[in-house]
């Protein structure tokens, strides 16, 4: 398992506007040192606690993406030093990472997660809830907080015409929302797309992909 040699043919069919989140959950510390030291320095993690063992560990010019769900209650833990919070899927939650981040003297940059998926499992809000938390974003005093992109997971299918339409359909969310520009909310990025379906995802208008078995392996 050539960590280095993975990650660098996956950059090789990246464009260059696409951000690449090597998703390193579970995985020991000596694996991303590997991939840092090929020039990785940007991952993903799914544990608020891991993600801040591995922060405490490695080096400190790495950004650190919490991709995973996150409990309201475990967010002062990341709040001194998450670079992005890809799934803000309620206001409760972006509201305590606003408070957690004035509290640490920083903005926190945030994702909105939207529910995409035909699956009851997976998180995110609907049109309703994302008008609102926009809608308050506007106005409201988020100063700690920047809202700066969508985020998204397409249905767990082989179906790739589904996962296609899911993909377009959060497109077109984030698209309609594009003209937004607040001091807190400027929507430039766009995340979806995992190993099995980047390649769609870029096509769809991805701007940012998480892949972690295509570099690391497949998780035990």
């Amino acid at each position: 398992m050539n960590i280095k040699e993975n990650l660098l043919e996956i950059k090789s069919t990246l464009p260059e506007s696409v951000t690449l989140v090597a998703v390193s959950k579970t995985k020991p510390v000596s694996d991303l040192m590997e991939a840092y030291e090929a020039g990785q320095r940007i991952f993903g993690e799914n544990k608020i606690q891991e993600m801040e063992e591995k922060f405490n560990e490695m080096p400190k010019d790495i950004q650190w993406h919490m991709i995973g769900h996150v409990q309201t209650n475990k967010v002062k833990f990341m709040a001194p030093f998450v670079s992005l919070v890809h799934g803000v899927d309620s206001l409760k939650l972006l509201k305590e990472i606003n408070k957690q981040a004035l509290k640490n003297n920083r903005v926190i940059d945030c994702l909105l997660q939207i529910h995409i998926a035909e699956e009851e499992t997976k998180f995110g809000l609907d049109d309703t809830e994302l008008e609102e938390i926009l809608e308050l974003a506007k106005n409201e005093n988020f100063n700690n907080v920047k809202i700066v992109g969508l985020m998204g997971m397409a249905t767990f299918t082989e179906n790739q015409n589904q996962i296609k339409k899911e993909f377009l359909h959060l497109k077109s969310i984030f698209d309609k929302n594009q003209s937004l520009n607040t001091q807190n909310c400027k929507l430039n990025a766009l995340s979806m797309g995992m190993s099995g379906d980047y390649q769609l995802a870029i096509e769809c208008g991805s701007t940012m992909v998480r892949i972690g078995s295509s570099i690391f392996g497949t998780r035990n």
